[in-house]
């Protein structure tokens, strides 16, 4: 490890242990941050996990009615049944914190008094009202799973700069600072030396 371009002194060398013990500091702390972080991204990861495989099962279902209902019915009776929405959904997103980042919130609210479905029950299938149903269900899943993808994304990325700053700081910045710091040390003690060599010839030569 390279040593810092510094003069050997001893206010330097306070100045550089003040550093290193600011740097041994920060590294446990960012570490222990990074580590608890790691745990919430695994615990919101398995719920990512859990919504994706419901939503993706229940959307699967929906889109099966659908299809379904437009093999019974004429196609365009079945466009013209869902082309006016009966329910207005409002979502109101905010934020909240995990572990200090500012993640998405995202609440989903109906209008009260809508009809799930819009259009008459004597012009198409059962099929349609039940894609109808499914579709209306799996929304707030989609929500979620929206916001769970976020939140984990955005805790992935915050998890990769800790960790590049942990590996600066136990790789090159602390071996850096105790390699100059034992550097200025050696320096000191030669100085310390030479002075005391330099004493006893005075002395000597004073004795003589």
């Amino acid at each position: 490890m390279a040593v810092m371009n510094v003069n050997p002194t001893r206010m330097e060398m306070k100045r550089l242990q003040a550093r290193l013990k600011t740097a041994v500091r920060g590294h446990k702390l960012l570490k222990d941050k990074t580590d608890e972080m790691i745990r919430r991204f695994i615990t919101i990861a398995e719920e990512n996990k859990r919504l994706r495989i419901a939503t993706e099962k229940e959307l699967c279902l929906a889109l099966s009615a659908f299809a379904d209902a437009r093999s019974r019915t004429d196609g365009r009776v079945v466009e013209e049944a869902i082309l006016m929405p009966a329910r207005k959904v409002t979502l109101n997103c905010s934020k909240r914190k995990v572990m200090g980042i500012d993640v998405p919130a995202i609440q989903i609210s109906e209008s009260a008094g809508c009809d799930l479905y819009p259009y008459s029950f004597l012009t198409v299938t059962e099929q349609l009202d039940d894609s109808i149903r499914g579709i209306s269900a799996v929304l707030v899943k989609l929500v979620q799973l929206a916001e769970t993808e976020k939140t984990c994304n955005m805790l992935a990325e915050e998890i990769e700069k800790n960790k590049r700053r942990v590996n600066a700081l136990e790789n090159i910045m602390i071996p850096q600072l105790t390699e100059t710091i034992k550097y200025i040390k050696m320096k000191l003690d030669e100085s310390e030396r030479a002075a005391t060599v330099r004493l006893m010839k005075v002395k000597d030569i004073l004795n003589s």
